[in-house]
């Protein structure tokens, strides 16, 4: 009897953890086929799909040269006086400057030989002059030039393709902070670069708590990361902000949302800014390698330094309606440098593809 007793209240027992375990997973996705953009964790793994998209993600690095033109306070140079021939007389007196820096871009086209990807406009765009000027003794700017420094050249170029290629700037918009860059490859060297062919999304049907994946090149590290999207910078174009881990290489990383679980992802954007507190603080004069004590005291001149602080975990967004809107603009202009980005913007449904 005690063994038909403790066989009932195992079954018992079974059906119930069975009951519970069912129960629990519908109400944890009871509307995974709502049409919204999901603000779960994805309930299955999507590795696979996770990897292929950040194959379509490169490190896109900027090299800027500058050659730099000095005066004293007492020289009085103004903008005006700044002409060609007035740089020209002072050729041997010029010092040159370079820069690098780096940023994300997303491969959006590759067909016969031709590349194109996608970035944010502040990653690849440098003044061609760049001037500073002395400061009057009420800390004011007075409109005596201190420095010319007139930009020489600048390469564009992905680290994966060899032989020293350099990319163009096909299409820029500064106000939308969106630029596209292409260039023109043998065989060999494109035909590995995979492009990215997941459909693009709506910004504006995220909401508050939907998840994002981003991918990118934050530190010059390929990663990909997670967010939940706020939308307290919301503009008619659909704008976001996501709490996602960024840093400096982060720019023009892309954002996928998922719309009614993996692995249905959708491009609902691109990191552009990443908030920054400016500060100044009080440095020393440093001079090749010296190094201070630090608790030694210190006589020397002291310096004005310009310090700009991340702030962690913010990172703003730029809508694939104003990505959608740019190509659209600059339509004639690809055309006529061989790049057709219409399929890209709004793949051909099932039935065009059939005719």
């Amino acid at each position: 009897m005690k063994r038909v007793l403790s066989l009932l209240i195992f079954i018992s027992i079974s059906s119930a953890l069975s009951s519970c375990s069912s129960y629990v997973y519908k109400e944890a996705y009871p509307t995974l086929t709502d049409g919204r953009y999901d603000s779960e964790f994805p309930y299955r793994g999507c590795s696979k799909q996770l990897e292929e998209i950040s194959e379509t993600v490169k490190r896109v690095t900027i090299m800027v040269h500058y050659k730099s033109y000095s005066f004293l306070r007492e020289d009085s140079v103004r903008l005006s006086d700044a002409t060609r021939d007035f740089l020209d007389r002072r050729e041997a007196e010029a010092s040159y400057q370079h820069h690098s820096t780096a940023g994300t871009g997303t491969m959006i086209y590759n067909e016969n030989g031709k590349i194109a990807l996608l970035t944010c406009a502040h990653v690849v765009d440098f003044s061609d002059t760049v001037i500073t000027r002395f400061v009057g003794s009420d800390y004011r700017l007075t409109p005596f030039i201190r420095n010319i420094a007139v930009k020489t050249n600048q390469l564009i170029f992905l680290n994966e393709i060899g032989g020293g290629v350099a990319l163009d700037v096909v299409a820029l918009d500064r106000a939308a902070d969106l630029a596209i860059l292409g260039q023109k490859l043998e065989p060999p060297q494109s035909v590995l670069l995979r492009v990215f062919r997941y459909p693009l999304g709506k910004s504006k049907d995220l909401e508050w708590g939907s998840f994002v994946y981003l991918f990118g090149y934050p530190a010059g590290y390929r990663m990909v990361t997670k967010g939940i999207v706020s939308l307290s910078t919301r503009s008619p174009q659909g704008s976001f902000v996501v709490d996602a881990v960024v840093s400096p290489g982060s720019s023009g990383s892309i954002a996928l949302a998922i719309r009614d679980g993996v692995p249905n992802f959708e491009l609902v954007g691109i990191i552009k800014m990443i908030p920054a507190q400016t500060s100044y603080v009080l440095t020393p004069w440093k001079d090749g390698d010296v190094e201070y004590d630090p608790l030694e005291p210190y006589h020397g001149e002291v310096f004005v330094q310009r310090k700009a602080e991340i702030q962690q975990g913010i990172a703003v967004a730029i809508p694939t309606e104003a990505i959608v809107s740019f190509i659209e603009r600059n339509r004639a202009r690809l055309l006529e440098k061989g790049y057709d980005l219409s399929t890209w913007i709004r793949p051909p449904t099932k039935e065009e593809k059939a005719k």
